[in-house]
């Protein structure tokens, strides 16, 4: 697994020596980093190499084996709600309702995570992710590529959390919407 990153300077969200072990399985160790304001930083490897549980001991939802994750200094596991409510985690999942309409996720996630939310804002972040037909159709009847839009277009609602935490933000998307998913994270850069 290696990660890159480009940006500013100064620590914003920060690991020391850390360790993540699934089941009988190390997936890392010795794992530090610094990512500063403004930057993106990409994790790459394997399939199976601890990427997502990576992201997932970032966001406090996986505790880590040994070490530390920090925002601004201070310990995650210290912060608690503080530190959860700056960031916005997208899972590789879409994580939307079947059930459920486009607006009616979209609504529902923007409920749940404390992001205010007019109906107007919905509709026009389903817009920007290419859903202006879409925002009254269930979930189900929708193509994997208009699902992942759905859930994508909680980016366009969370412009104001310094910290997202996008799993696969890419997967099954066409390049029209590589192209505004691409726009939305270097806008929030």
């Amino acid at each position: 697994m290696t990660g890159t990153s480009r940006g500013q300077t100064g620590k914003m969200l920060a690991t020391t020596q850390l360790e993540c072990v699934r089941g009988e399985r190390r997936l890392f160790s010795n794992l530090s980093f610094d990512a500063a304001p403004h930057t993106l930083l990409e994790v790459r490897g394997p399939n199976g190499s601890g990427k997502t549980s990576l992201l997932r001991n970032l966001c406090g939802l996986l505790p880590v084996a040994e070490g530390t994750v920090s925002w601004k200094g201070s310990d995650i596991r210290e912060l608690g709600d503080e530190y959860r409510a700056q960031l916005l985690y997208l899972g590789h999942l879409p994580g939307i309702k079947d059930e459920l309409t486009a607006l009616e996720n979209l609504r529902f996630h923007a409920a749940t995570s404390g992001l205010p939310a007019t109906e107007t804002e919905l509709g026009n972040a389903l817009d920007r992710m290419g859903l202006n037909n879409f925002h009254h159709q269930h979930c189900k009847a929708l193509s994997a590529g208009q699902r992942r839009r759905v859930a994508l277009a909680r980016l366009c609602l969370a412009a104001t959390r310094p910290l997202w935490i996008l799993d696969e933000p890419f997967t099954a998307l066409d390049v029209a919407a590589l192209a505004v998913i691409t726009t939305i994270v270097e806008g929030h850069l």
